[in-house]
Parts: structure tokens; sequence; C-alpha cells
């Protein structure tokens, strides 16, 4: 009899919580828009693979079997040691309508069943996983070497522009709006966009991670541009079960999958010839979009080559050597540092209270410098503990600490009063509106928020009145 393990030891570190940031997503849909979703292999088999180890056990304990199975006997095969981790695996399941809400009996969704079972041993409808394009007599299809170069200038393009304050190249109107309603770029007073905070903890993240976040909220403005948000997730579905380096028709794609395809472009998921092409490429951003396997394999993008090896070496004295002639990390390094040299394979700078200034002025946290500093030290760096100077650390957030200190805010003085009670009944009153922000007895004068201000002038005025 099979039996129930985890496989995966940090399970219960976060109890009923799914591990990739789309499974929350499909969560908060209706079971109306899963089933139809689930309609799909290509689908079942995308959802499968972002599954934790244990709920991909349970799905393949109960993908073969015709009937339902008493919850019991499920629990049978459980050891005492991770039920609070297959519980929560159920829970998950059940959110997603892969399983039903009873606890008493236990089979997955048939319509989900079947279309697992379909992409598994074959069968279904047949553009499920795409439709290969004919072969096109003038022009062979892309190498992978074209399209994993295409795929990583888009996507470079787009981190360049973000840590650059919006003075690279501008990538589409479309991603600009999507780095906007992401909050990883804003408007200042109006003007150029520039990086936020939440935009540099971005930067932090794997590139897998980044394009999901992107493509989340693309997902939440399906919506508002009148999308079918089913075909929206069943093309990036698809896409992630196509094969690399082969051409697609989009003849069988639906209006809404089609009007998707500019879009894509720009983002650096799949290639096309000419925009009006009857015919495209997924390229690795694509049918990584649901697999362990890195996106952007050749990058030496800010994340990418740092979890290969980290380049930067950070001295007592705030000096910063990062070796590195990626311009992507120079630029994110701008941002914090104060750069003096730079060299074929190296880049020599400091970190001092103004470029850390600068820096938390666009919204960047003293944690996250310490953060980045730290996923991106040098090998010989980690020899070290702690990894990164003590007193480097501290200054950075004594920094931080100095820039919040003093708070501003808008708001009117109240002063001059005619005697001491008239001060303390106004007072008074603006306390019990809670509005008073200072307040300062021997001067008899009090600071109120703009407001309280039409409610405080109105009382002192019906007072003045009252008193000629």
């Amino acid at each position: 009899m099979p039996s129930v393990q985890d496989s995966n030891t940090e399970a219960s570190v976060a109890p009923d919580t799914p591990s990739h940031l789309l499974l929350a997503f499909l969560q908060s849909q209706s079971q109306n828009t899963l089933t139809r979703l689930y309609q799909r292999p290509s689908s079942c088999l995308s959802i499968f693979r972002l599954l934790g180890p244990l709920e991909r056990q349970i799905v393949m304990n109960l993908l073969w079997l015709e009937s339902a199975i008493p919850a019991s006997t499920m629990a049978a095969w459980v050891s005492h040691e991770v039920r609070k981790s297959y519980e929560n695996s159920l829970s998950i399941l059940s959110r997603l309508h892969v399983l039903p809400q009873s606890t008493v009996k236990l089979a997955l969704n048939p319509t989900f069943k079947t279309s697992l079972r379909h992409a598994i041993v074959g069968g279904g409808s047949s553009g499920s996983f795409g439709v290969p394009a004919t072969r096109d007599e003038k022009h062979s299809p892309p190498s992978i070497e074209v399209l994993d170069s295409y795929a990583l200038e888009r996507w470079e393009t787009i981190l360049h522009y973000m840590v650059s304050s919006g003075t690279a190249t501008r990538p589409s109107q479309g991603v600009l709006f999507l780095l906007q309603r992401s909050g990883l770029m804003a408007s200042v007073h109006g003007g150029s966009l520039q990086i936020t905070s939440l935009g540099f903890q971005f930067l932090l993240h794997s590139p897998h991670a980044q394009l999901w976040e992107l493509l989340l909220q693309y997902l939440h403005m399906a919506e508002e541009r009148q999308m079918d948000l089913v075909e929206v997730l069943s093309f990036l579905f698809m896409l992630s079960t196509m094969e690399l380096g082969r051409e697609y028709s989009v003849e069988h794609l639906s209006p809404t999958q089609t009007a998707m395809l500019e879009d894509l472009r720009d983002y650096g998921i799949i290639w096309q010839r000419r925009a009006t092409s009857k015919r495209f490429c997924p390229t690795r951003l694509a049918t990584t979009l649901t697999s362990s396997s890195p996106p952007l394999p050749a990058a030496g993008g800010v994340s990418a080559g740092a979890q290969n090896r980290g380049f930067i070496i950070l001295e007592t004295n705030y000096r910063l050597y990062a070796y590195t002639d990626n311009p992507l990390q120079t630029a994110v390094l701008n941002l914090f540092v104060t750069l003096k040299s730079r060299y074929p394979n190296l880049v020599v700078g400091a970190i001092t209270r103004e470029s850390v200034k600068k820096a938390l002025a666009n919204g960047i946290t003293a944690d996250q410098i310490i953060s980045y500093l730290t996923t991106h030290a040098h090998p010989q760096m980690r020899k070290n503990k702690p990894l990164l100077p003590v007193t480097v650390q501290d200054q950075i957030r004594l920094w931080e600490l100095e820039k919040n200190r003093m708070k501003s805010q808008e708001g009117y003085l109240y002063t001059a009063f005619a005697s001491q009670a008239d001060y303390e009944y106004v007072l008074n009153y603006a306390k019990q509106l809670g509005v008073v922000l200072w307040e300062s007895s021997a001067r008899r004068c009090f600071f109120g928020t703009l407001e309280g201000h039409p409610n405080i002038r109105g009382f002192i005025e019906r007072r003045t009145a009252g008193n000629a």
C-alpha cells in the first residue's frame, strides 16, 4: 500500500501556504473559472508541476482510481510525523478545487483527473499543447541561441530601465504601465518614473520569481482589459509545455490569446519574425514558466549571476569592490554606492552617507541594501563571520534612523490667544476632535492637522462672536 511521506522538510514552515505565487492567485478564483481551466490538459499538467511534492504525491495516489476512497483510508497511509503537512496539502488542493470540500471521501475533480490523464498518456484536444507550424520554405526557425539572446535583451531592457530611473532605453508602453501598476516604479512629482522600495526588493528575486510577479499583475489587469482570464492562463500554461526552438501556429489561438502576443513579445516570452507573422517561437522564459530550470541560463543579470557566484567584496572602511562587467549589476550598485573607478572586470566604489541617503530617498530601505550585499557577497567574503562588517551594517541603519527621526506634516499653528482660558478652551476642543499634533502650554500655542482646521476655525469664530 502506498504511503504519503513529506519529501519537503520545509513544508511545515509555512503551513497552509502554497509554494508558488500563482497557486495563491488560483485559489482566489471561482470553482467555475477553475473548472473551465481544467478542461485543458496543458493547464492541468502545468498546475501539477507547480504543486509541492506532497500535493503531487496525493494527486498521483488518486489519479488512477475510478471511485472515491474514504478519507480515513488515505489518512492511514500518512505517518504521524507529516500529519500536519498532509492536512495542509489537502487544504491547498481543496481550495484549488482539485479535491472536494468533503472530509468523508476523497476523489479528484473529474475534469482535472481526465485532463491530467490525457496530458500523461496522450489524448484529448490536439491543440492543448500548441499546434506546430508548417515548415517555412523561406526562413529557418531561430536557433536556441538566438531565442536566448532575444529573451535576455528584452528582459534586461526592463531591469535596466528600472535601475536607471527612467533614463535607459524605454520598454514598450504596456511594460511601463505594468511596472507602475505593480508598484515597482512610481512617478515622482508627475515627472519621470523612479524605482520604488518594492522595485528594489523585486531586483533581489530570481528571474523566475520576477517574471511571475509581473505576470500576476498582468493577470489582475486581464479583466480590466476585457480579456478572458481562463484564456490568458491557458495560453501561459500552453507556452510552458511547448518545445524550445520549435515554431507554432497562431491560427489556432483564441482572440484573447492572439491579443496577448504583443505583450508577451515585449516581455521576451515569445519571439516572432514580424508582428504580423502567423507563427511564433516560445523562448526559454516561456518554456520554464512552470519548471525549476533557470529561465535565462546565459544571463549575467542581477539575480541569475549572483546565485551561481557572488561578486561583491565590502571592507570595514566602506570601500566596495564588485567583480563584474555586467552593466545591469553596476547600475543596481549605483543606486546606493558612490562609484569611483571602472575596469574591464571590476568596479570600485564606496558606501557613503550621501549614496545611502539617495537610496533612502528613492524608498530603498537599509535592510534591503544589507540584504543585497549579503546575497551577492563574493565567495571570499563568505569565510567571514559575520559575513558583512558589523560596523558597515550598523552605519547604514544609523543613516536610515537619521532620515526617519524627523517627520514633516502639514497643518496650522494656533497662537496669540487672549488668555490662558481661551487657549485651553480651544485646545480641549481640538483634542476632542483628535487633531492636535503638538502643543505648548507655556507659549499658549498648538499645532493642528489640515483636516481639523475648518472645525477649529469655526469654533474660534463662534466663540469670538459670542463674546462680542
